[in-house]
């Protein structure tokens, strides 16, 4: 072992470098003061208000899919939702549920439609369908759904023609649409592109 090329250090004796136990009470007294000058001091919870000063209410669910029959014909398979997202599309205040339901076939790949579902003005009873964005009979199936800023939006998987197998779709398009005027408008999509 080397020895050290620095002096030992020697620190005087000062009052400040020893404690006592008045010295430890000191220091939790003025701790719990503190704790209390803070708990004192910090405001009450925010509420949000709307117009007049009433507080907002509470946020609605989102309207729940497995509560709606949708307008599909698949025999005995049932439908089943493949998709879904929500949010606030028209600007109440509420969310809305957008769906992509199919027939539940055990191969290959059933068209799909896409949905929106609100609940009821009243707020009792079941979701309903507001709007059908996409229709199975347009033989498209999802890929992708989202609600973002107000607008939904799709990737849609389809055909180049009738000989392409159902189970391998070969075209992909975006989509998006926007609640104006009463409706949902779909803006006009890209250009398709094979997959």
């Amino acid at each position: 072992m080397q020895p050290s090329a620095l002096p030992d250090l020697v620190l005087p004796d000062l009052a400040h470098n020893r404690t006592s136990p008045l010295h430890w009470l000191a220091t939790a007294t003025a701790m719990a003061g503190v704790v209390v000058l803070a708990g004192v001091l910090t405001p009450d919870p925010a509420t949000a208000s709307q117009g007049g000063g009433r507080p907002a209410r509470p946020a609605a669910a989102a309207p729940d899919p497995a509560a709606v029959t949708f307008p599909l014909k698949c025999g005995t398979a049932g439908t089943t939702v493949t998709k879904k997202a929500s949010g606030d599309l028209d600007g109440d205040g509420s969310p809305e549920t957008v769906a992509a339901v199919r027939c539940d076939a055990g191969s290959g790949t059933p068209p799909s439609g896409i949905y929106v579902l609100t609940r009821p003005s009243t707020g009792d009873g079941p979701p309903r369908i507001v709007a059908t964005l996409i229709s199975p009979a347009e033989q498209q199936s999802v890929g992708a759904i989202g609600v973002h800023d107000g607008a939904v939006t799709a990737t849609l998987l389809g055909y180049s023609s009738p000989d392409v197998p159902r189970w391998n779709p070969d075209v992909r398009q975006q989509a998006k649409w926007r609640w104006q005027g009463g409706k949902f408008i779909r803006s006009v999509p890209s250009q398709a592109r094979s997959v």
